[in-house]
């Protein structure tokens, strides 16, 4: 000992990362959090941020869905309020910030929609008891895509069902549910999962009944181009297939050039020699007409992966504008 006081190292900097204030939204950066934290050795403070979406009360294919839930958070960080940013991918716009970078797309959760039902109850089962009562099942979604997929499957077997428009977090749709106002809600198992409420859930719909939104089940991490050490860090949260699976979805979405709230589905999954299987489906919400397509190919996970999922996604679109998307969607956004 030299007799010199010893300096203590003054603790890393919080990082901030901003998220909007719903329970789920919140789980979800807890997570992410809990992972920065991790890798980095900094401890990382919860931002939350109020979004458009978050405060009207207008269902969201009225209000435009892209961006709603994303924009607040984007301008506080190009205002430099927070570091980075966790959003349900499927929110985020097909077109690229200036200013942000995707820093990472954790690997994804299940791609799924869930069927929350009275008595836990599957869709064939709760279709059946309801018609033996004499009315049709009712079952509330948000989302123009899930109401053209349900109402294509009860025309096509004739079943009684109504979708009804809804808006609401977790607690306040399940609760339409439970008390007794509708039959059952269609709701994302990610999301769920993510809440530890995977329970409550009485049937995963499988992606042939009910293809998901593009990107649902993923995140995705933003953050200033400028912050080059952050980016680098984030980067190691990304999973590969993930990120490359999401780019060919939100490819069809982009080249259809509809908003996250058109009737537009997509689902890009893996096989085990690694080809890319997209499946694309764009309805109008009443089910009188549902367009199923898909498409495949060899993708390797280098850094061309990204670039060919993309050709693959822009190439299915095209096939669905060629046997009539644009009007079934009713606009092209936006």
């Amino acid at each position: 000992m030299n007799g010199q006081p010893l300096t203590e190292q003054a603790p890393a900097a919080a990082l901030r990362l901003g998220t909007r204030r719903s329970a789920l939204a919140m789980a979800q950066s807890g997570m992410v959090a809990r992972e920065v934290t991790r890798l980095t050795g900094r401890p990382v403070e919860l931002v939350e941020i109020t979004t458009y979406g978050d405060t009207s009360r207008e269902a969201l294919a009225q209000i435009g869905g892209t961006g709603v839930f994303v924009s607040a958070l984007r301008d506080a960080l190009l205002e430099g309020r927070i570091d980075f940013a966790v959003h349900s991918l499927k929110d985020l716009p097909t077109a690229a910030p200036e200013g942000l970078v995707l820093a990472a797309v954790p690997e994804r959760e299940d791609a799924r929609d869930a069927l929350v039902a009275a008595e836990g109850l599957t869709l064939d089962e709760l279709v059946e008891k309801l018609a033996g009562a004499g009315r049709a099942a009712r079952i509330g979604t948000g989302s123009p895509r899930r109401m053209a997929q349900l109402n294509a499957w009860a025309r096509a077997r004739g079943a009684q069902l109504e979708t009804v428009a809804i808006r609401g977090n977790v607690d306040t749709r399940i609760g339409y549910v439970t008390g007794g106002e509708l039959d059952a809600v269609v709701l994302a198992t990610a999301g769920l999962n993510r809440l530890g409420r995977g329970a409550e859930i009485s049937q995963h719909l499988d992606p042939e009944l009910m293809t998901p939104a593009p990107g649902q089940g993923a995140l995705a991490i933003e953050c200033a181009t400028a912050d080059a050490d952050l980016t680098a860090a984030l980067a190691a949260l990304d999973h590969a297939p993930t990120r490359v699976a999401v780019a060919a979805e939100r490819a069809l979405l982009a080249t259809l050039e509809a908003g996250c709230s058109a009737p537009v589905a997509a689902l890009a999954t893996w096989s085990p020699e690694n080809e890319l299987q997209l499946d694309g489906v764009v309805g109008d919400p009443d089910g009188a007409a549902l367009l199923k397509m898909s498409a495949n190919g060899p993708i390797v996970l280098d850094e061309t992966a990204e670039q060919q999922a993309r050709a693959l996604g822009h190439a299915l679109a095209a096939r669905l504008l060629d046997a009539g998307a644009a009007a079934l969607m009713g606009e092209r956004a936006r």
